[in-house]
């Protein structure tokens, strides 16, 4: 009892001693672990993508008003030229309803031009009462002239004059009503017209519609491009809207970013550039949409080439492009590694310049690309620090370097 009092007593002292003077070292192999000098370069902020190669244009083919596919003239994989018919769709229905409203504007036409016959018989009838009437009230007016001049004269009587006066006023009054009949059949007719010249051109773009959906049963291709997904067999019936196939323009490549993380939603723009590597050349991208829809926390990016396209590049293939985030500028930079995961970029071992042990230094770092992180306090150049896993000294507060 009394030996192992003095060990504990002992033991209690080293322990005081130990952590008092730093707390928890370990003894770390050099081969084991990764030390990285701080440096001060030009630095420019990238994330990593993978980007699909997609056909400039696409255009996806779909039914108009659906219907049974009665024949096929290409095959899937077909390149095609502009309004190169793929396959004929019978739809009776649609058939049906194109005649039917060509009979109504047949029959609207001959509508139109009865009622513009009649129309053109009742204003000659109306001219024709207009005629007599004014003949009448310019013998009239002659009489009354010539009455009013013996009845001064006191060659005739006052009846005799009366009688003129009468008449003169009630052709006059006849042909006013005539004029103003004659007016509002003008404007009638004018109004009607109008109408009637209205609902044909109705008519008209109906049957130019409906025209149109037979014309749709043939599907042709919109643009000269390459036939895919081509989905119909002669004799199956497709409804309305059903997706045929799609034409893949060939003039040209895009790239789609389709896994960017929600995070950065804010921070990626059109116009900004990525670079990737193909057959040991650098090329450029510049993004030309972000699609701010966000499904699972990711959103998606098309991304056109700039300059010179790729030689031997295809549809589907997949790049590793490093998207950049800012302009390039000169910052602090420590190399990435596997320290990160657990410090998260709060601390790191940093090594004494005599090089035997590393000690815990609190940090603060800012902007990252693929290769590296930027050091906004804690760190300057030229000093050296374990970039490695921390995985089996977390804890650890000073670590002895052993070769």
């Amino acid at each position: 009892m009394t030996i192992g009092g003095i060990l504990a007593l002992v033991l209690l002292i080293f322990s005081a001693f130990y952590f008092t003077r730093g707390g928890n070292k370990l003894n770390v192999d050099l081969d084991r672990i990764t030390i990285s000098e701080i440096k001060k370069d030009k630095f420019q902020e990238s994330i990593p993508e993978n980007g699909t190669v997609m056909p400039l244009v696409t255009i996806f083919l779909n039914t108009t008003d659906g219907g049974r596919v009665a024949q096929k003239y290409v095959e899937d994989g077909a390149i095609l030229r502009r309004n190169e018919p793929i396959l004929r769709l019978t739809n009776t229905q649609v058939e049906l309803d194109a005649a039917s409203q060509a009979n109504t504007v047949s029959s609207t036409l001959s509508a139109i031009q009865l009622a513009k016959v009649n129309a053109d018989e009742n204003t000659v009838l109306k001219l024709n009462a207009k005629a007599d009437v004014e003949l009448l009230y310019k013998e009239a007016e002659r009489v009354y002239n010539l009455d009013n001049k013996l009845y001064a004269q006191h060659v005739i009587g006052m009846q005799e004059y009366q009688t003129a006066v009468n008449n003169y006023n009630a052709y006059k009054q006849k042909l006013e009503l005539q004029v103003e009949i004659l007016r509002q059949d003008t404007i009638s007719r004018a109004a009607q017209q109008k109408q009637d010249q209205e609902s044909f051109e109705r008519a008209q773009i109906t049957l130019r519609i409906m025209q149109q959906k037979v014309n749709d049963l043939i599907i042709v291709a919109p643009i000269a491009g390459q036939l895919t997904g081509l989905d119909a067999e002669i004799g199956q019936t497709k409804t309305p809207g059903y997706p045929l196939a799609q034409i893949d323009s060939l003039n040209g490549f895009k790239v789609r970013l389709s896994d960017v993380d929600e995070h950065y939603l804010n921070r990626v723009f059109t116009g900004q550039t990525g670079t990737f590597e193909f057959n040991d050349t650098t090329y450029t991208l510049r993004i030309i949409k972000v699609y701010s829809s966000v499904v699972n926390a990711r959103f998606m990016v098309d991304m056109n080439f700039v300059g010179k396209v790729p030689h031997g590049i295809r549809k589907g293939q997949t790049l590793q492009i490093t998207l950049a985030l800012s302009d390039e500028r000169t910052a602090i930079l420590v190399p990435k590694g596997g320290f990160f995961q657990q410090t998260g970029g709060n601390w790191i071992f940093k090594v004494t310049e005599d090089g035997k042990t590393a000690y815990r230094v609190d940090i603060q770092l800012g902007q990252q690309n693929p290769d590296y992180f930027e050091v906004i306090s804690g760190l300057k150049p030229g000093d050296k620090v374990v970039t490695s896993s921390y995985e089996n000294y977390n804890n650890m507060q000073e670590l002895v370097l052993k070769k």
